[in-house]
């Protein structure tokens, strides 16, 4: 998600990270640092909050001379964007500096080992306990790249790092565990970066590191290791992407990239949050106490969020049993809500900065109701002014139609669940089984991309709809809503959305020969149900599509086309994955219509008026 960028060469290594980071910047960060070896044999950082001529103005007009640097463009994580937080990072002993990408599940069990045994730090990034952790086995006499897979070792999580020594300083060190990282292999010079665009114009030749592997690289050569030392052979990649290609991965569109994310995201997201004992750590949230004190829920968002918070009522009312209401943002404060006292306020918002949720949140600080932000920016406003923010650890998103934003604020709706439900103990409720189900769930996520070519065919029969019905029962009926908007958002066909069973309640009056109608169908309780509501539709000459789990046969005879998505033992993950190919079936009618896809006509990605 953030940017990685390293040089060992004959060129000045400041100026080319530099300008590795300005390649990344597409993908959105909120501080960027240097880290070089000066003059004099030591490590010198600068780094900086904000956009990179920030940066640029510390560095000065005489870009320092160096042969070796990293760099990093950082999207808060732990600890807001702020210049302490931003990387690179020094060790205990400023031996050696070190950038990251990812998440360190563990990184406060070793930061107190670290405190006890002495450290000082200076951050609140878990990326500091990282550059201590290897700074300490550094210490301890081994070659920095043992150092590195000592180190690696000890850390849970996802996560990329490069990491240079002024006591090895022909070299640096990178390893990986599922955050991407890119070697490029020029002549007379070797480099590193998160995302291709850093490398092309300097090289064409990349080795994608692969997990579980370190990296050590000199201007000479690379060598690639397994954790246990064992060197393995390289494998290089010749690149031929032009540099537009290159930002969005190889792919058209950065919506298509951002629905292809999805897993990953889904690690991102669950990263420290669930443990090898079965329970929900949520550390950032309220005490026991309070959630035995809250009496009601209410969910306040605007657009996919608003959807999102529609699956977290289904979920919170299911499972807790707690009366739970969601609101459009923008009505809320203008309906003279009902709040009780011991309510719970819970605002989600991808940027943060959505103007009618910030108004809706003074709102209910005003009437000294207690407020939670589920929020994907870390330092925006919301999250300053909830009084508790969880982040949804998505990572930047480009497009302006949400998709990844959608499954890590759902997710996040379930992890609090699950972690309110630890806390009362709710009975009927295992905990450990549904945290089980979600350590598979970036495998399904996954499994349920594999529907693109079967979606993108069905996609071409349908670029001339006139209008198309998204129809669903439970939470399906919410998920459906969700795949409505992506379809209006950006291929500009009007939708029906509604519960399925309403349709005869007067949307059927709209059906007529050839009509769309895309069915959520992956709840077993309501499928025979939903059985008759297709038929409805096929009555009338309308075509039903049907997205259900792999485990259903039940729909093959029944719908015009059945789609399937992996099956789990919960009716609201089943919902979630039917999103996907419902975002894809978007994508594709609207890039059949030759249509714009990244910014849709008259939207923004980020609501900041009235």
């Amino acid at each position: 998600m953030c940017g990685i960028a390293g040089y060992v060469g004959p060129k000045n290594a400041v100026a080319v990270v530099f300008d590795q980071l300005k390649r990344l910047e597409y993908r959105g960060y909120d501080s960027a640092g240097i880290a070089y070896l000066n003059g004099n044999g030591s490590i010198h950082i600068v780094k900086k909050a904000g956009k990179l001529t920030e940066l640029g103005k510390a560095l000065g007009d005489d870009v320092p001379e160096a042969k070796i640097a990293i760099a990093h463009s950082r999207w808060a994580t732990h600890g807001g964007p702020t210049d302490e937080n931003a990387h690179p990072h020094f060790d205990q002993f400023e031996d050696v500096a070190l950038i990251h990408n990812g998440i360190i599940e563990n990184y406060l069990e070793l930061k107190n080992e670290l405190v006890r045994d002495g450290h000082v730090f200076h951050s609140e990034t878990d990326t500091e306990v990282a550059a201590h952790v290897i700074g300490k086995e550094f210490a301890a006499g081994v070659p920095l790249e043992e150092a590195v897979r000592r180190g690696v070792k000890k850390m849970r999580g996802a996560f990329a790092f490069v990491v240079f020594s002024r006591k090895e300083p022909q070299k640096f060190v990178a390893a990986r565990n599922f955050s991407p990282l890119i070697v490029g292999l020029g002549e007379d010079e070797n480099m590193v970066a998160s995302d291709v665009p850093a490398l092309l114009p300097y090289t064409r030749e990349v080795v994608y590191l692969e997990d579980d592997r370190v990296a050590t690289i000199t201007r000479n050569g690379v060598t690639i290791t397994d954790l246990d030392g064992k060197e393995l052979p390289t494998q290089v990649h010749h690149v031929d992407w032009d540099l537009a290609a290159a930002e969005k991965g190889g792919y058209e569109h950065f919506m298509l990239k951002e629905i292809h994310e999805q897993p990953e995201v889904v690690r991102q997201c669950l990263a420290g949050r669930i443990d090898e004992r079965g329970a929900v750590r949520l550390e950032q949230v309220f005490s026991d106490t309070v959630w035995h004190e809250i009496d009601r829920v209410n969910i306040i968002a605007c657009g996919t969020a608003y959807h999102a918070g529609l699956m977290g009522k289904f979920l919170f009312e299911q499972m807790l049993r707690l009366p739970t209401d969601v609101f459009f943002s923008s009505e809320f404060r203008y309906g003279d809500p009902l709040l009780s006292p011991k309510s719970l306020a819970v605002f989600i918002s991808q940027s943060g900065e959505t103007i009618d949720s910030l108004a809706a949140l003074r709102l209910c600080k005003a009437r000294r109701i207690r407020t939670l932000g589920i929020v994907n920016v870390v330092g925006s406003a919301i999250a300053r002014e909830c009084d508790r923010t969880i982040f949804t650890q998505a990572g930047p998103e480009i497009s302006v139609a949400s998709t990844k934003a959608y499954t890590a604020q759902c997710l996040v709706l379930q992890l609090l669940a699950l972690y309110i439900a630890q806390v009362k103990e709710m009975p009927g409720v295992r905990v450990d089984e549904h945290v089980a189900e979600l350590r598979g769930l970036a495998d399904l996520a996954a499994k349920a991309l594999e529907t693109e070519d079967a979606v993108k065919a069905l996609a071409e029969r349908f670029l001339d709809a006139k209008l198309a019905f998204f129809l669903g029962r439970n939470a399906d009926a919410h998920a459906t809503r969700e795949g409505a908007l992506k379809f209006k958002e950006i291929a500009y066909i009007p939708t029906q959305e509604c519960p399925a069973g309403e349709m005869k309640h007067g949307p059927l009056a709209l059906i007529e020969k050839g009509t769309l109608a895309v069915f959520g169908a992956t709840d077993a309780a309501v499928r025979e149900k939903l059985v008759s509501n297709v038929k409805e539709i096929q009555a009338r000459g309308g075509f039903a599509w049907c997205v259900t789990t792999d485990d259903d046969s039940s729909l093959d005879s029944v719908a015009d086309a059945v789609t399937k998505v992996p099956a789990t033992r919960s009716a609201y993950l089943n919902a979630l994955l039917s999103v996907v190919p419902m975002q894809m079936f978007a994508y594709y009618v609207a890039k059949g219509k030759g249509l714009e896809i990244d910014q849709p006509r008259n939207l923004a990605k980020s609501v900041t008026v009235e």
